[in-house]
């Protein structure tokens, strides 16, 4: 008992402060009261029933290791009102008044005093615990009522779990403003109460004037308008200069119309369903649309706002957005990227149950992937589709995963137009001051089916019949502002009717004759790039490069910085690589790419690459990033490139995802035409884990949206006996997807022509997808050499004929792609037929180079047998592709495997028998393959 004396000589409200900055963080509290609290805290789990408090008449309180200590019984108390405040903090959010159509559910324990060892009797006694809330000393009945108006009425706040006590202060200290509630002025109530107005007022004229007709109309979150209204608002005081907005269909026309300023009248015309002005250029549906504006602000500041395109997987432009905002920081707010401010609003059930959502917050720290904090609001219907929120997820909020990166979390009654506007007024401050993500779920509802011709009421008619008799957030806030004396009652009719005219005078002009525009996204940063046809992405484009420059550039990356230490079989790689540079002149795969990097950088532009263990290669090829040995210090070789240093080479590990990483460097290149952006996967078909964003974005965007976007993908492909799951890139896949001049797909075989190909990606004035079938055996393959002249003076070869043969001799022509080429030259060579095959390689399979596949095919006009060899199976690989885009293919012989479900077979040895049979049959016709097993 003596150790403990010291708590009879305290005052109350010291053990007050002390006990409360052990719960938040005990490392901050002094051994001793350390070591009290932490027996106290577990004395209480160990001996207490609920959360009261054990101990007796005399004021003794009994600790974890037996020892009873004498407290008096006050300080007993001021530990237990601390304990209730604790319990507020940590758990009032269930218990508040955020939703409002339905009875929230009930969760246990509560917060009522009795327990925390409080009783009726201890409601009108001071507590020193006051001065935590910044009141003072305060009865207990003042405390209750302090903390039921911060975390129990119109907004629930999540917190406690962040570990870092400054924020976590922080936080507290701005809930304990006001009471968390907002003290605004006339004036501001009526700008909240305007743009409520311009919500509700422009779904109700839709809802009039285009009966039936889909909108996804946000009628039950219309609050959501003076949310983002007040972030464009005060964040542009606060500096930023552009907004990068992602949401799905639900609420879309009316952000476009009163926060982004779309006229209404092109809006109409969309709705009118009039054709465009391109006959090239498809369209999609009005809500999928992006749109770039310029808009000033009420303080004066001018500020350029985006919401990227979005295709009906609901959380995929998630990605597309942080992408688009860490090319905008990058490029021109690199000292303050706060500059740039990511919003993207959800939608409750796909928040919770889309993987994709997880994949993006888990970027948001990351070094490759950081955008500097992002608001994220989700609009919350409670419900998804026809599924209610019980059977859409097993957490409690659907914002759950966003504590995953200890990031608060605010629930909002979406009636309470200015308790949502407060909470919106935090997450910006909170994103500004410390960079990082922050969720707001704003509660509400969704007025109509999915869609304006569902009926809600088949699935859910008790919650729809309540929606029903419910009145919108306009009305319900223009109530109370009618009873604060601040408007009268005819105030928001006036506004309405002012704000419908000018609707009216621009559905009449949307009706004139005339068809519609699309506004190219983010025009600025495409100023001077053009949209091609596949005639233009077909013709010879200059690729050369100065062979001076090369060798300096090879200097640079060949040779490590003397004062480090690095292991030694780096050392002998980078020897080597000077080696075959400078004296053998035979440069492999690695240094073609590398080389092509630093190419582009010397002429000004950023390359940047990411995937899974890119910097190193999956193969271990590239090497691009080079740890010293003791202290893994990194040395990136292309950033070192002294006066050649033009451009910056960027290149990150990525988490271990597709859809989300693969998304975001698509948004990167979006935003950045003049960057080379390349996505690795680490085995090609791993791809398939994005396939949304390629088949929604990278085949499409351009028909869609006249979207252009350069992103490469890297994608590994070749029959190595490595299994199904490493073989094959689904070339297939891509190749499908390939109509008129929607992207670039190559299969090269030659480190020189790699080198031209990465050129022509940004040398040209248009920008196209690439995808490149990468070798892996290839990497290291004596043949696959190119010399630096290759490099300097050539240039990308669609097709690459056989210059080892005479064209005169030849009876049997090979048309062949990849990696497939140097097995067939292996075996041409161990047959001895050297003389009458000719092995010729299709390095671009689209635009597919069918004028010079013909010239070959007369160029070798006696051959009477021509071949189109693969290492897939029939059913999969290039043929399909050359049956549909070259006539001539019709005639030709297909060697290839037999049709398989699986890419290949898991056993190496059958995968070895088969390779083996379709080579024979390359050369000898008399062997069917299809009868290969």
């Amino acid at each position: 008992m003596d150790k403990y004396s010291f708590l009879n000589a305290a005052h109350t409200s010291f053990f007050a402060e002390q006990y409360d900055k052990y719960l938040t963080n005990p490392d901050n509290v002094e051994p001793s009261w350390r070591a009290f609290f932490q027996g106290f805290d577990f004395g209480l789990e160990g001996s207490l029933e609920g959360l009261g408090i054990d101990s007796d008449k005399s004021g003794m309180v009994v600790l974890t290791n037996g020892r009873k200590v004498e407290m008096p019984e006050t300080l007993q108390k001021e530990f237990q009102v601390i304990r209730l405040i604790d319990g507020y903090r940590s758990r009032g959010h269930l218990f508040t008044k955020t939703n409002p159509v339905r009875e929230r559910r009930k969760y246990e324990p509560t917060l009522d005093i009795d327990n925390f060892g409080l009783t009726q009797e201890d409601l009108d006694t001071v507590f020193d615990a006051g001065k935590i809330l910044g009141i003072g000393p305060a009865s207990l009945k003042e405390i209750i009522r302090h903390l039921e108006s911060i975390y129990c009425d119109a907004i629930g706040v999540e917190y406690m779990y962040i570990r870092t006590p400054e924020r976590i202060q922080w936080i507290q200290d701005w809930l304990n403003k006001n009471d968390n509630h907002p003290d605004y002025s006339p004036e501001e109530k009526k700008n909240i109460l305007r743009k409520l107005n311009e919500a509700v007022s422009f779904e109700s004229f839709l809802h009039t004037k285009y009966v039936g007709q889909k909108r996804f109309s946000l009628e039950g979150g219309e609050s959501l308008i003076p949310a983002l209204d007040v972030i464009i608002e005060k964040a542009a005081d606060q500096g930023v200069k552009q907004f990068v907005v992602g949401m799905a269909h639900r609420g879309r026309l009316n952000v476009l119309t009163n926060i982004f300023g779309k006229s209404p009248k092109d809006i109409f015309s969309e709705f009118d369903g009039k054709d465009y002005e391109e006959t090239i250029f498809d369209g999609d549906v009005k809500y999928h649309l992006g749109w770039t504006s310029k808009r000033e602000t009420d303080s004066g500041k001018m500020v350029n706002m985006n919401i990227a395109p979005n295709p009906s997987h609901l959380e995929t432009v998630n990605s597309i957005v942080e992408g688009i905002a860490r090319a905008k920081q990058d490029r021109d707010h690199g000292d303050n990227i706060s500059e740039v401010l990511p919003i993207l609003i959800h939608g409750d059930a796909a928040f919770a149950g889309q993987g994709v959502v997880y994949e993006v917050i888990q970027m948001a720290r990351l070094e490759g992937y950081t955008t500097g904090g992002t608001i994220h609001i989700v609009v919350n219907n409670q419900i998804g589709f026809t599924t209610n929120y019980l059977d859409a997820r097993s957490s409690t909020y659907c914002t759950d995963v966003g504590k995953v990166t200890l990031s608060p979390v605010l629930h909002v009654n979406a009636d309470d137009a200015e308790a949502v506007v407060h909470a919106t007024t935090f997450a910006l401050e909170y994103r500004m001051r410390y960079k990082r993500d922050i969720f707001l779920d704003l509660l509400g509802y969704r007025k109509y089916g999915h869609n304006e011709g569902d009926e809600p009421k088949f699935t859910q008619p008790l919650l729809y019949k309540s929606i029903s008799k419910h009145k919108n957030p306009r009305d319900i806030y223009a109530e109370k502002l009618i009873a604060e004396g601040i408007i009268d009652e005819n105030y928001v009719k006036e506004l309405e009717e002012k704000y419908k005219n000018d609707l009216e005078e621009n559905l009449m002009d949307s009706r004139k004759i005339e068809k519609t525009r699309i506004t190219p996204f983010m025009q600025d940063e495409w100023e001077g790039f053009e949209q091609v046809t596949e005639e233009v992405m077909l013709k010879p484009m200059d690729t050369t490069y100065d062979l001076k420059k090369l060798d300096e550039i090879a200097k640079s990356i060949t040779k490590l910085p003397e004062d480090k230490k690095f292991l030694r079989k780096l050392e002998r790689l980078v020897e080597g690589r000077h080696q075959m540079y400078f004296e053998d002149n035979k440069l492999d795969w690695a240094m073609g790419e590398l080389l092509a990097y630093g190419s582009l950088i010397e002429e000004g532009y950023d390359v940047r690459m990411t995937g899974q263990d890119v910097e190193r290669g999956t193969f271990s090829h590239r090497h691009a990033v080079i740890k010293t040995e003791m202290h893994e210090e990194e040395v990136v070789l292309l950033n070192e490139m002294g006066d050649n240093q033009n451009g910056k080479f960027h290149i990150y590990n990525s988490l271990l995802s597709e859809y989300a990483v693969m998304g975001f460097d698509y948004g990167y290149a979006m935003a950045s035409p003049k960057t080379l952006t390349i996505w690795e996967a680490q085995f090609g078909d791993f791809s398939n884990g994005a396939q949304i964003i390629i088949d929604q974005y990278l085949s499409s965007a351009e028909d869609k949206w006249k979207l252009q976007n350069g992103l490469v993908l890297l994608l590994p492909h070749g029959y190595e006996g490595q299994g199904a799951e490493h073989s094959s890139a689904r070339m297939e896949r891509y190749l499908q997807l390939c109509a008129k001049d929607n992207m670039f797909v190559a299969d090269v075989t030659t480190p020189a022509n790699l080198f031209h190909l990465f050129r022509r990606q940004m040398k040209a004035n248009f920008r196209k997808p690439l995808v490149v079938f990468t070798p892996k055996s290839l990497l290291r393959h004596p043949k696959v050499v190119s010399t630096k002249e290759e490099m300097a003076n050539g240039s990308f070869q669609m097709v690459i004929d056989d210059a080892d043969v005479k064209a005169s001799k030849v009876k049997t022509l090979v048309f062949c792609t990849g990696k497939f080429y140097y097995d067939l030259l292996e075996k041409r060579e161990e047959l001895g037929r050297e003389e009458d095959v000719a092995l010729v390689r299709l390095e671009q399979l689209f635009p597919l180079p069918a004028k010079e596949m013909r010239s070959i095919i007369k160029k070798y006009k006696n051959a009477d047998d021509i071949v189109w060899a693969q290492e897939e199976p029939r059913n999969m690989g290039a043929w399909s592709h050359m049956l549909m885009h070259l006539d001539e293919a019709k005639q030709f012989r297909v060697a290839s495997r037999r049709f398989y479900g699986a890419p290949a077979a898991g056993s190496a040895v059958r995968s070895k028998r088969r390779h083996a049979e379709v080579l024979e049959y390359v050369f000898d016709k008399s062997k069917d393959n299809m009868q290969i097993r």
